[in-house]
């Protein structure tokens, strides 16, 4: 059943795949410039070429009908397929007959055919040929009365009687009129099917749109036609048809950089109409799909496919190629315009597809440094990965910039790859201390201000990349060419990479200068106090040898307090507000014979109740920061 599933699938794209194929054509074929070539050749007396208005309403034909293909239902697409099929078989049986009479012709032997070697050998020949030709269209058309494609027999059962040639050839000729009438009277016949469909459809459309909306029709047409295949394998065999007719027409043998321009342009070639730049998008977000689940797959073996994030499918990188495309005006080009034009854009989506195999990695890698995992293989992959991740983003800024002449749109691409690099260089050196922390056996205590300082510094350094990249863009608006749509960029880009940055990484700051400035006003216990308290940090679940103590009367350590209060100012049993203390408050600490009003083991450890995408080291494990629920 899944094998047959598979097979009308297949069927249910592939038999659609001509119809888009034929709107691409349509769209090319200029049919003012086609009638002009036409006066100015010898046909211009042909009455067949005088009708341009004809013309142009064929052409406006063309389009409905291919339309109705491409929309029509499965079986009834491989029935026309059929009777499409059924049609050319005719034709070759009716080509067998026509050459067969000529070559008896040319021969000019009258006598039986059994007498001579090559006249039973052409009888042979073509008796075999028309046999299988009406086989076949019995086959195709599901009935025994095999007489209904058998016209084209005549010429040789005429020859079998020995009749005369030129009666042969006028027989040849009444074979295929006869058949021409037969594909007549089928088509009379079945004239008011395409009306019934048509109404049918109608019908069942305004019963969808009534009861579910328009939104859920389209919906439908989406599903059923499988629009992303079906445009995607439009494409593919519009790129390999213009491949193979390059390569069919040379006989040298083309060199590397000869290679990637042919690549270029046979990509500018095939996305010169909506047709084929829609299968171009569709093409990138299936292969920028199947990269990513080749790197969710090369990190994480078969687990990856059980908890599938669905945030990574493919689809941003064809958004992105199709809005590029649009804005710039790629298909109104020239080939060799819009190749280069296409090398950046390509660029974009490959360093977006690097973007989103960072983001797949990045608590990947983080997870195995912390989580003290053995497996030589597993680090092996991640390490690598980061690796690549970090080299080959550079590599691509540094090609680019071979090609092209530096300017303010081209240093907003290379800033995005080199942003991806410096992202994986402090995830690799975080994994690194990790790693350093695992060979020297014992938890670090200022680990966490080591993080927040490799943190810091390439968050800095990412800054000061979108710094440059507005100075350049100002000083070549100010001394160079100013333009509404480069100003608006800058604009964007000074917000969203520039004032935003730095307004999240003050905050930062501040919040952790306040978290010190609190656990400084805390009063520290003594060992009086921890010996009758008698218990563990309810954050790390570890043994307290030294702790602080909140007002609300709560042992914690001070460096995992610390951690806690850079994301809330709440204790994490009671959640009371902590503020700074005064001198006079210090002084009202709970005396060594008090007892804690909770007990902080009673309490389910906030370390894993937490969940957000911030990651706190603490005490050699990754907690997750948020408020606490519970």
């Amino acid at each position: 059943m899944a094998v047959k599933d598979r097979v009308e699938s297949a069927l249910n794209v592939g038999l659609r795949v001509p119809s888009i194929m034929l709107l691409d054509v349509l769209y090319r074929w200029d049919v003012s410039s086609f009638f002009q070539k036409i006066q100015r050749s010898s046909l211009s007396n042909n009455p067949l070429f005088q009708y341009k208005y004809l013309a142009l309403y064929l052409h406006y034909v063309g389009y409905i009908l291919s339309l109705v293909l491409l929309t029509l239902p499965r079986q009834h697409l491989v029935k026309l397929y059929l009777y499409v099929l059924t049609a050319l078989l005719l034709f070759a049986g009716h080509q067998v007959s026509r050459d067969y009479v000529r070559s008896e012709l040319e021969s000019g032997f009258e006598g039986p055919v059994y007498l001579e070697p090559l006249s039973i050998n052409r009888f042979t020949t073509a008796l075999i040929g028309q046999l299988v030709v009406c086989t076949l269209c019995s086959g195709v058309m599901q009935t025994k009365r095999i007489w209904l494609f058998s016209a084209h027999l005549l010429p040789l059962v005429a020859r079998l009687c020995l009749v005369p040639l030129e009666t042969i050839v006028f027989i040849n000729k009444f074979s295929m009129i006869f058949t021409g009438l037969e594909v007549i009277y089928f088509l009379a016949s079945n004239l008011l099917v395409p009306y019934n469909l048509a109404k049918t459809a109608y019908r069942e459309l305004a019963q969808v749109v009534e009861v579910y909306g328009l939104l859920a029709l389209g919906i439908s047409l989406w599903n059923q036609l499988v629009l992303p295949v079906l445009f995607m394998c439009f494409w593919l065999l519009l790129f390999a048809l213009q491949i193979y007719s390059y390569f069919s027409t040379r006989d040298q043998p083309t060199s590397r950089e000869r290679l990637l321009f042919l690549f270029l342009t046979s990509i500018a070639e095939c996305c010169s109409t909506p047709y084929s730049l829609l299968g171009l998008v569709f093409t990138v977000s299936f292969i920028a799909l199947g990269v990513l689940t080749l790197c969710k797959f090369y990190l994480q073996g078969y687990r990856a496919f059980m908890n599938d994030n669905t945030m990574h499918r493919g689809m941003t990188e064809g958004i992105t190629l199709l809005i590029l495309a649009v804005q710039t005006g790629l298909i109104e080009l020239q080939v060799i315009h819009r190749a280069f034009l296409l090398s950046i854009i390509l660029f974009i989506v490959v360093a977006s597809i690097l973007q989103s195999m960072l983001e797949i990695a990045d608590p990947i890698v983080l997870a195995l440094g912390a989580s003290r995992d053995k497996s030589l293989w597993k680090h092996f992959r991640a390490v690598s990965l980061c690796l690549f991740l970090l080299i080959f983003p550079a590599y691509m800024a540094y090609m680019i910039c071979q090609f092209f002449h530096m300017d303010f749109w081209l240093l907003i691409i290379i800033s995005s790859s080199i942003l991806t690099s410096l992202q994986v260089l402090g995830t690799l050196l975080i994994y690194i201390l990790f790693m350093v922390e695992e060979f020297r056996k014992a938890p670090v205590e200022n680990m966490d201000e080591v993080i927040y300082c490799v943190n810091g510094t390439y968050r800095f350094l990412e800054f000061l990349v979108a710094v440059c990249v507005v100075c350049y863009g100002v000083s070549e608006t100010v001394f160079g060419e100013w333009s509404v749509m480069g100003s608006t960029i800058i604009l964007v880009h000074s917000y969203y990479n520039v004032w935003l940055r730095a307004q999240l990484g003050w905050q930062s700051f501040l919040l952790r200068r306040d978290a010190v400035n609190k656990i400084k006003s805390l009063p520290t216990a003594s060992n009086t106090q921890l010996e009758q308290y008698n218990d563990i940090c309810a954050i790390c679940y570890q043994d307290m040898n030294s702790a602080v103590i909140t007002p609300c009367s709560h042992f914690f350590h001070a460096g995992c307090l610390k951690k806690w209060l850079y994301v809330q100012e709440t204790c994490p049993l009671c959640h009371s507000q902590l503020k700074s203390l005064s001198p006079t408050t210090n002084q009202d600490a709970p005396a060594a014979n008090q007892t804690p009003a909770v007990s902080s083991s009673s309490m389910q450890p906030l370390s894993l109740i937490a969940n957000t995408h911030n990651i706190t080291y603490v005490h050699g494990h990754v907690n997750a920061q948020s408020k606490v629920s519970t």
